[in-house]
């Protein structure tokens, strides 16, 4: 009977130290279909996944078209980026985990990459704290011609995130009609 005891103790205290010395884990397999959670953020097998390097505006955000009326530009994001993976399969290259323990990876459909496709068609922004620039240059061409966010205005999606968490209400922390960080 003295042993049982031990060996059960000995048995929980390893489960302990398996659990505690083990944090989350970047996934391996991930290509599938996805679904679109937001402009900058899709799930496969369950995995949600932030894509690198680039910043969609939030769900709730407004931005202004160039006949300076609002739209949601953060749900034409999503939604277009939705329509543009259409069911077919999504590969994902894990690069780290984020704050919320959410996946980050550059995603391709057909070889194309998603950050980059969002950028050109100015749905999102380079996210330059992480990208280093990468998407820097095709955003300059998606300003240039007009495209998406870039024929209006809007809010950079880190600072309306930002007046939302300081207490701000969607519509006000959206508005702004010459912001172009």
């Amino acid at each position: 009977m003295k042993h049982r005891v031990y060996d059960l103790v000995t048995f929980i205290a390893l489960i302990a130290v398996l659990l505690l010395t083990t944090g989350p884990v970047l996934a391996t397999d991930l290509t599938g279909q996805a679904s679109v959670i937001d402009g900058d953020t899709i799930e496969i097998h369950g995995t949600r996944i932030r894509l690198w390097g680039i910043d969609a505006p939030e769900s709730t955000q407004l931005c202004r078209g160039e006949d300076s009326l609002r739209y949601r530009c953060g749900a034409k994001a999503a939604n277009d980026l939705d329509g543009f993976i259409a069911r077919r399969p999504v590969s994902c290259t894990p690069i780290s985990l984020d704050q919320y323990g959410r996946t980050v990876a550059t995603c391709t459909v057909d070889g194309t990459d998603l950050g980059q496709w969002l950028v050109s068609n100015g749905l999102a922004l380079d996210w330059p704290n992480y990208s280093r620039g990468m998407y820097d240059k095709i955003q300059r061409e998606a300003e240039h011609a007009g495209r998406g966010m870039w024929s209006g205005s809007y809010v950079a999606p880190w600072l309306y995130r930002t007046c939302i968490r300081a207490g701000g209400q969607p519509a006000g922390c959206s508005d702004d009609a010459n912001a172009h960080p």
